[in-house]
């Protein structure tokens, strides 16, 4: 170790604070907290670092170390999360997702109270609900209530400027408080029948529902008796607990697996008894498992996350007392820190060190490519999580006719082709692209609120530019969702300039709240992800409008002395069926090539005045 920093420690302070070694280049190494500064710096003076192979690093690239004391332990935490903040020192853990978990606040003391998504819990007098393991749970909770308990979802700007119900009044998911179509009391029971859903208070509820099911079936009301059987569905859904429980209530669990210096990290979260999410981050790491396992705890639960009762680590961290201190006067009541010998936490440890070495060997497979590739589209749209389930739609058309829409699904980056789906746009839109990509996000989404099977996707894209997403956007505002889902377009690449000088534009993605256009890089993990989902759009799209075309240039195939060469020279003369429609009989038997018994055939079989009727219209004179 160099001499200047043996010289240093000696005159450390023996009371709590941080410490932080730099390189010869004043750059950060390691931060690092103490209950006594001497010691624990003193510490790693020994010769082989601290005698642990890990921590040579200090031994080798250390030129200085500064201190910072405070008044108390916690305090030194605390400052110590700062400092790696500011510094960003090379060898301390990184975690990306420093969130909380996501909770259900209602406020009663509203007119019209409805729950929100919240991530800090606030001594505000109102009720909190939660935590869920991730926005999708906690979004598909809300989305099963209120199938169950129709309420209010929307924000009050929406509420208190609509005139009409939106659609989720019409397929009963909401009482329509906007325009008044439900008492302040009816709307209160509604709330506190939703309350005691969400408190798993659900009995009475379950056995009332079965009873109305089976006078229904026995009424012979099966339709309506089926409504009742997915409405108790929804609400077993909503509070069943799930097989993994624990006696101890709320506990986290961490598992570590080390390959050297790549560490994987799985993190269990159990809440009121049950297993409710594992997370997994991997880092680059030469602490020993008791530091970094203590900076580790101090990242997994700074800002405002949650912190259950209960901790079961494979050993305890460095500074246990200092960490504990801190993670109580989070809580504002007791933590206890466990490393078990025996029983179910044992078997809760196995399982986190099981998902730890797990995650290590498909770390570099093609599933984490595409997680990866999520993360990075996340981050560049400013999302709270990297998007699971992505919907894109396109329109196809040809001259504004026999237009068509698709709307493509991918779950975790790949195809889930179970939910493609196919719209023909009405006539009154085929004309116009954007009214026509009005009309088919409004279809898609009203599906996906119908439909028991689908989801609402994470992510909404759109093949266009301003105006496809201006489109977009007017549809999620008709349906009263422009707060529930993110939505962006995506404009292709297009040459640019004249001559020599024409370059290519690049993919690029436009935001609702954006006047620029965000541009994507070329081959990165999110350009070839969004890519991949526009072109299955396209193809999918494609596919079904050439569908649609064969279906109605074969009324051609039906006139006699028409075949596929001589339908295919029709079309191309007059440019498209509609103008072949709106020919006269005289503009058929001009056109060269056409005999005229042919084109007085197509002319009666197309011909709209004509039409069903040909066979009783006799022919005109032919021209001379």
């Amino acid at each position: 170790m160099d001499p200047r920093i043996v010289d240093k420690v000696s005159r450390f302070p023996t009371g709590p604070g941080v410490y932080l070694f730099r390189d010869d280049a004043g750059q950060a190494l390691y931060v690092g907290k103490a209950a006594d500064l001497r010691s624990r710096v003193r510490s790693y003076l020994k010769p082989g670092g601290d005698g642990r192979y890990q921590l040579r690093f200090l031994e080798n690239e250390a030129r200085d170390v500064e201190f910072i004391a405070t008044a108390t332990e916690q305090e030194a935490l605390l400052l110590e999360n700062t400092v790696i903040k500011k510094h960003k020192p090379r060898y301390n853990i990184k975690l990306k997702d420093d969130k909380a978990f996501l909770l259900l606040r209602l406020d009663r003391s509203e007119q019209w109270p409805w729950f929100r998504f919240v991530r800090r819990r606030w001594d505000d007098g109102a009720q909190y609900f939660g935590p869920f393991a991730s926005a999708k749970a906690a979004r598909r909770t809300l989305r099963l209530l209120h199938k169950i308990v129709p309420l209010r979802d929307c924000s009050d700007a929406v509420l208190n400027n609509r005139a009409r119900p939106c659609i989720k009044h019409q397929i009963g998911r909401c009482p329509a408080p906007c325009v008044e179509l439900v008492t302040t009391d009816d709307y209160n029971r509604l709330l506190d029948q939703a309350v005691r859903i969400l408190r798993g208070e659900i009995g009475s509820l379950v056995h009332d529902l079965k009873k109305r099911m089976a006078q229904a079936a026995e009424d012979l009301e099966f339709e309506r008796a089926q409504a009742l059987k997915e409405q108790m569905q929804a609400l077993q859904s909503v509070a069943e607990r799930q097989a993994v429980v624990t006696s101890a209530g709320d506990e986290d669990v961490v598992g570590v697996y080390r390959r050297g210096s790549e560490v994987t990290i799985a993190f269990l979260a159990f809440r009121g008894g049950a297993l409710e999410q594992c997370r997994r981050h991997t880092v680059t790491s030469e602490l020993p498992n008791d530091l970094l396992l203590a900076d580790l705890l101090a990242r997994l639960y700074e800002g405002d996350r949650y912190v259950p009762s209960a901790l079961i680590v494979p050993e305890m961290p460095a500074e246990p007392a200092i960490l504990r201190g801190w993670l109580e006067q989070k809580r504002g009541g007791r933590v206890e820190m466990h490393v078990p010998a025996r029983g179910i936490r044992m078997q809760h440890l196995k399982l986190a060190q099981q998902n730890a070495k797990l995650a290590d060997e498909v770390a570099v497979d093609a599933d984490s490519r595409r997680r990866f590739a999520a993360q990075r589209l996340a981050k560049l749209l400013d999302l709270d999580e990297a998007p699971e389930r992505m919907h894109c739609l396109d329109i196809s058309t040809m001259q504004g006719t026999n237009t068509v829409a698709s709307r493509v699904c991918f779950v975790d980056g790949q195809p889930f082709k179970a939910h493609y789906r196919r719209f023909k746009i009405s006539k009154e839109n085929a004309g116009d692209d954007f009214s026509a990509m009005e009309e088919a996000v409004r279809r898609s989404l009203a599906l996906c609120l119908e439909r028991d099977d689908e989801e609402l996707p994470d992510l909404l894209v759109v093949d266009g530019g301003r105006g496809q997403l201006a489109a977009a956007e007017r549809a999620l505002v008709e349906l009263g969702l422009q707060g529930d889902l993110k939505l962006c377009g995506l404009a292709k690449s297009r040459l640019k300039g004249v001559g020599d000088a024409r370059v290519e534009s690049g993919e690029r993605i436009f935001l609702p709240s954006q006047e620029t256009p965000i541009p994507l890089g070329l081959d990165e993990p999110e350009t070839l992800l969004v890519a991949a989902l526009r072109d299955e759009a396209h193809r999918f799209a494609i596919t079904y409008h050439r569908k649609q075309r064969g279906k109605i240039t074969s009324a051609l195939d039906d006139v006699a002395g028409v075949g596929p060469a001589r339908r295919r020279a029709v079309l191309r003369h007059f440019g498209s069926l509609t103008a072949l429609r709106a020919a006269s009989r005289e503009d058929l038997l001009t056109m060269p090539g056409l005999p005229k018994a042919v084109a007085n055939a197509i002319y009666l079989w197309l011909c709209p005045a004509v039409g069903a009727g040909a066979d009783d219209v006799p022919d005109p004179p032919l021209p001379n």
